[in-house]
Parts: C-alpha cells; sequence; structure tokens
C-alpha cells in the first residue's frame, strides 16, 4: 500500500484540479435556458455559447487590451527586478540591509490602499484611460516579489563565478550579462510566467484607471459580463473559459521551465 500512496496522493491531487475545469466545460456547453447545468455532460453540446458570449462581452478587444498590458509589464518589470536583485546581492552597499528592508515592506501593502491616491496622481499627468495608467503601477507592485525573487537566485550561486569574472577583468556589467544571467533561465521564466499571470488578471486597477470599456482588461470586462447575464450560467462558464483559456495555455507551454525554476529556488 505504501508503495502506491505516492502515485494515489497525485492522482488526487490531479484530479482536484482538472475536475473544476471539466464542471465548467460542461456548464458553457448547456442550452441557455438550463438554470442549473449540475455536473452532466450535455447530450447536445452547444458550442455556440463560445461565439455569443465573444460577441457578446467583446472580449476581442478586451483580450487584446489583456495581452497589451501584460506584454509591457512583464519585460520592464524582469529587467527591473533582474538589475535590482543583482545589485541588493553582489554590490557593496552600506543601505543595502535597511533598502532591502523597505522594499520588502511593498509585499505587506494592498494596493486597494492605494488605488485612489493612485487615481489622482495619474490625473495630474494626464495618464488615465491610457494603457500606460495600468503599466506602470503595476511595475511598481510587482517590484517587491521580483527583486527578493531574483536577488535569492543570485545569492544561491556559487561566489567563484563572480570571483573569477573578477580576476578575469568583468566589471559589474559584463559580470551580470556575461556570467550570472546565462544561469537564470529558469528563475526568469518562472517571474516571466508569473508577471503575466498576475497582469493578464488584473481587475480593479483597470476597472478603476481606464474609464474606456474596450481598454479594460479581459476579468474587469467579465466583471462587467457577469452583471449583465447573471442567471445565464452556460454563457458566464463560456466568457469565464475564453478569460483563462490563454494563461492556461501560457502554462502547459512553459510547466517544464516554472517546475524547473520552482524546484531550484525550493532546492538552493
Amino acid at each position: 500500500m505504501s508503495k502506491h500512496l505516492p502515485r494515489l496522493v497525485l492522482i488526487l491531487a490531479a484530479a482536484s484540479v482538472l475536475f473544476p475545469f471539466l464542471a465548467l466545460l460542461s456548464a458553457a456547453l448547456q442550452p441557455q435556458t438550463e438554470l442549473s447545468p449540475g455536473l452532466k455532460w450535455p447530450s447536445d453540446p452547444q458550442w455556440g455559447n463560445f461565439a455569443t458570449a465573444w460577441t457578446t462581452a467583446g472580449f476581442g478587444s478586451l483580450l487584446r487590451s489583456s495581452a497589451v498590458i501584460a506584454l509591457g509589464v512583464v519585460p520592464l518589470a524582469l529587467v527591473l527586478a533582474t538589475l535590482a536583485g543583482y545589485g541588493l546581492s553582489a554590490m557593496r552597499l552600506r543601505v543595502k540591509g535597511p533598502l532591502f528592508a523597505v522594499l520588502m515592506l511593498g509585499m505587506a501593502l494592498p494596493y486597494e490602499a492605494i488605488v485612489i491616491p493612485l487615481y489622482y496622481d495619474l490625473r495630474s499627468v494626464n495618464l488615465l484611460n491610457s494603457y500606460w495608467a495600468v503599466i506602470l503601477p503595476l511595475i511598481g507592485l510587482f517590484m517587491p516579489f521580483g527583486v527578493y525573487w531574483m536577488r535569492t537566485h543570485f545569492e544561491s550561486l556559487p561566489k567563484e563565478l563572480t570571483e573569477a569574472a573578477s580576476v578575469d577583468g568583468a566589471g559589474s556589467w559584463r559580470t551580470l550579462t556575461r556570467v550570472l544571467l546565462p544561469t537564470a533561465g529558469p528563475a526568469l521564466t518562472t517571474l516571466g510566467l508569473l508577471y503575466f499571470m498576475w497582469s493578464w488578471n488584473q481587475f480593479l486597477l483597470a476597472l478603476v484607471l481606464i474609464q474606456d470599456p474596450a481598454m479594460r482588461t479581459a476579468p474587469s470586462g467579465l466583471g462587467k459580463f457577469v452583471q449583465q447575464f447573471g442567471q445565464n450560467i452556460p454563457l458566464l462558464s463560456a466568457g469565464t473559459i475564453i478569460v483563462i483559456t490563454p494563461i492556461v495555455l501560457l502554462y502547459l507551454f512553459f510547466q517544464r521551465h516554472f517546475i524547473k525554476g520552482i524546484l531550484q529556488g525550493a532546492v538552493k
């Protein structure tokens, strides 16, 4: 029994993850007149529910807005987090400890508490109702975790790497780009996936800082869709699947790199 216990645990864990997706898909394929779809698979799957949800909610523009925001956040946030993490791990700074502690306080700050001041600040510089109104705050909000993640990675590397680069006459920039970054692939991939997921799922900032409904993110558009079709469970389920599909596909494509990055941080 003990021999098969790990496999049984993995099967149960996989079932706990797959079952909600199957239930959601089953609900999305029910007739729109069905108010309580349950868990049964429909005898006549209504694949047209996805087309109806797509056109009714305008998911084309919403998904495009989510992609623009996510693709604007991820590269900039990765570069800044890498540079800051490297600086806090490798460079000799007298204020490195207090600076890192203050930065980590940002992880405990709920961004809901700064939405109103952020609104007035962005209005004063004429950035409201633009993608930058969401991109720039998200980069700042993601920095504490990203810096912590990259700092931990750089500190886990053998000191001999940087010492050998220093002996060869490499400066800080060359050490980072030629020696340390080639080892940071899994860490950067995992952090990039997390950044993309958090940006894609952004709801509150897009709702408050962008007034144009067509420029809001897919989750915020889904929230409005829920208000309009709160009783139409099949249509709501179809809309939910449309919103989460890009994240699921992205994870499936990069799952090996993601898991490798997580395990690398756990082992080291």
